[in-house]
């Protein structure tokens, strides 16, 4: 019995991906064998959308199955979007006097061009490799010897089904060719085992950052095999951070780097998120950065006084306008803001979860240049 509300959510979430877009580009523009042959197409891909996210993130754990079931998620996410535009659209139609079925018609067309361009442009967006965004960050207590430091954050790289070892090369060569400080993954490294992903990942172990390379885990490292995915991240040369600190010094001056792992952490023992944990025995004159998954984490942050919290997590919304939703979870989607004392950085993600499109989020691989405030 406990299992029924998680099928009816299963069934209810593809039946309302698939209505009105069945309505929209079928059942309002065709009659007798189109409209037979579109009505199956849309069957078809309403049972296939379940059936294929059961056996590709179920127990089967199948890559091809994943590889169906998320680009066919993303694809009718994008169709069920400008299907609802279309339809307020075509409001327009009717109060101007285009009548049906010449407004249907318009409607459906305008909705299935700019659903595949947007389709063909969010694959594309997905699977290039990032763009680099720059910004200076005035840290308060930073001693002038810091001043300039250089702090590269990649994130969210969700190594999953599809092979993306090249993309994973490329994107090393990128941070070092910025010449990193400190290196950061905050988190959702990649989505499996270690066995099965580990030769995406092992490319990370090449990243060159004297000060430091440092990872926290995301939620994603607790849907399968969160301290595979630490101890293995340890043995290429990164630092995990599990509620824990690391002291940066250059030239005297001292720098906090710590980590916290993610909320989603509390099921698995020992694995929820303590920043006091995290902060004990840190010299309390020097300034406190915090890798922590979820921009919400920043509440607890900004009570402890630290300077500035990096994020991963939303993806900056990944499909338009999927973002809306993200910011009823999260305070920020992306980008740097202030929450009282503390400053928060939110990245959009250096990969992408799930569907292999980003439309209207680009990717990011991020240079955080610390100032002396």
């Amino acid at each position: 019995m406990k299992y029924i509300p998680r099928i009816i959510l299963m069934l209810a979430i593809p039946a309302l991906l698939f209505a009105l877009p069945w309505w929209t580009l079928v059942g309002a523009t065709s009659s007798g064998a189109a409209f037979w042959a579109g009505t199956a197409v849309f069957v078809l891909g309403y049972l296939a959308l379940p059936a294929s996210m059961f056996l590709g993130h179920g127990p089967a754990q199948s890559d091809a199955a994943s590889i169906v079931g998320d680009t066919l998620l993303g694809v009718m996410w994008v169709v069920f979007t400008w299907s609802v535009i279309g339809n307020i659209a075509g409001l327009g139609l009717l109060a101007a006097g285009v009548d049906d079925p010449a407004r249907s018609r318009i409607v459906a067309a305008g909705v299935l061009a700019v659903s595949a361009v947007l389709v063909a442009y969010g694959i594309f967006e997905a699977r290039r490799i990032p763009r680099v965004r720059e910004l200076e960050v005035p840290i308060r207590g930073l001693g002038a010897a810091l001043d300039g430091l250089r702090m590269v954050v990649i994130t969210d790289t969700h190594y999953a089904a599809l092979d993306r070892l090249r993309w994973s090369e490329r994107v090393v060569d990128v941070v070092n060719a910025l010449n990193p400080d400190i290196a950061c993954h905050a988190g959702d490294l990649a989505d499996g085992s270690v066995a099965k992903r580990h030769a995406q990942v092992d490319p990370l172990g090449k990243v060159e950052a004297p000060l430091g390379r440092f990872y926290i885990t995301g939620n994603h490292e607790y849907f399968g095999d969160a301290q595979g995915w630490v101890d293995h991240m340890a043995s290429l040369g990164w630092q995990p951070m599990l509620n824990r600190h690391e002291t940066v010094t250059r030239g005297g001056d001292k720098l906090i780097m710590a980590g916290i792992n993610d909320p989603t952490g509390t099921s698995l023992p020992g694995h929820g998120p303590d920043l006091k944990a995290a902060l004990t025995g840190a010299d309390p004159g020097a300034p406190v950065v915090l890798l922590a998954h979820q921009p919400r984490q920043v509440a607890d942050a900004s009570a402890a006084g630290v300077a500035l919290q990096i994020s991963g997590h939303t993806h900056g919304g990944q499909i338009w306008p999927f973002h809306y939703l993200v910011r009823l979870e999260q305070p920020v989607v992306a980008g740097l803001s202030r929450h009282g004392d503390t400053q928060l950085y939110t990245s959009r993600g250096t990969g992408f979860w799930g569907p292999q499109l980003r439309v209207f989020a680009p990717s990011e691989i991020t240079v955080l240049t610390l100032r002396t405030a």
